[in-house]
Formats: C-alpha cells, sequence, structure tokens
C-alpha cells in the first residue's frame, strides 16, 4: 500500500486564500510563504510547525488554495484572512520524502486508487476538475521549499 488510512475529526483552519489558474501557481507560492510568515499572528493556533495547505479542483483551469494552520475556536479571524472548517473525513495519508519527484508520488496515488475498494471523495452537488478533486497537503515549517518533504491526505469514500 501507498500509504495508511486514516481519519481526521473535524477542525476549523484559517490563513490566506487563493484561486487561480494552473499558468498563475507561480503565484500561489508567495502566498504560502507569505502565510507561514504570518503564523505568529495566530494567538490560538494549535500547531505552528505544521502549515496547512487544502487544494480543491472547483475550475477547470485551476483550483482554488487555502494557506494556513489549524487553530482553536477562540481564535478570532484576523485581516485579510479567511477561516474554513473541514469536516471529519478518511483519508489516504502518503508522505512524500525530500528528494523525490513529486509526480511520481502522485502517480503512486492514482494507481492506488485503480486497485483498492475507495475513491477519492467527491462531495454531492460540486462539480470537480481532477481525478484527486480534493488535496490537503501538511507541511512542515521549516521545509526546503526547492525540495520539501510533507504528507498528502485525499479524502476518500468506499466505491459502490
Amino acid at each position: 500500500m501507498v500509504g495508511e488510512l486514516i481519519t481526521i475529526p473535524s477542525y476549523r483552519a484559517m490563513g490566506l486564500k487563493w484561486e487561480g489558474s494552473y499558468a498563475e501557481v507561480p503565484k500561489l507560492r508567495e502566498l504560502i510563504i507569505q502565510m507561514s510568515n504570518r503564523v505568529n499572528e495566530l494567538s490560538y493556533v494549535k500547531n505552528p510547525g505544521t502549515q496547512l495547505g487544502l487544494s480543491y479542483h472547483l475550475r477547470s483551469d485551476g483550483f482554488i488554495h487555502y494557506s494556513g494552520f489549524e487553530v482553536d475556536e477562540k481564535q478570532e479571524l484576523l485581516p485579510r484572512m479567511v477561516e474554513i472548517t473541514v469536516p471529519e473525513m478518511s483519508y489516504l495519508k502518503v508522505a512524500h520524502p525530500k528528494g523525490k519527484d513529486l509526480g511520481v508520488t502522485y502517480t503512486e496515488i492514482y494507481q492506488w486508487f485503480k486497485e483498492c475498494d475507495y475513491k477519492p471523495l467527491k462531495e454531492k452537488g460540486i462539480e470537480y476538475y481532477d481525478d484527486l478533486p480534493i488535496k490537503h497537503e501538511r507541511y512542515p515549517v521549516d521545509r526546503n521549499l526547492e525540495d520539501p518533504h510533507f504528507e498528502i491526505l485525499i479524502p476518500i469514500e468506499l466505491k459502490s
């Protein structure tokens, strides 16, 4: 198996929202760096060592991405930030190691879905534009941006 199956309880995250085309992805990196520099503004951050990247493929030419941190309910919404509540979900959790091509890791994930009893979760009534429509990633804040290591979490459901 490429990873492990886990369930994560519902949580609240706060951070910056980016929406753009695949051609605009270089701008996303700037937003991710900006958010990692703003973590100290969050008074009730639960794990300041782990930055979240929550991607939703709701556009045919790109996606929506939230870069942020998990926060406690006491955290007030800060200027120019957004909050998102992630419901409890089951995930395929895969570790992407430093030094490995990210494309290879995702190819292994696609292959795993072809061979198992699960499929990527697609919320009812929402149109997605990617075979892995929701991707949640957890990055150590001290990662090497040129060769990062991180966890990939793909929400899953049983195939019908």
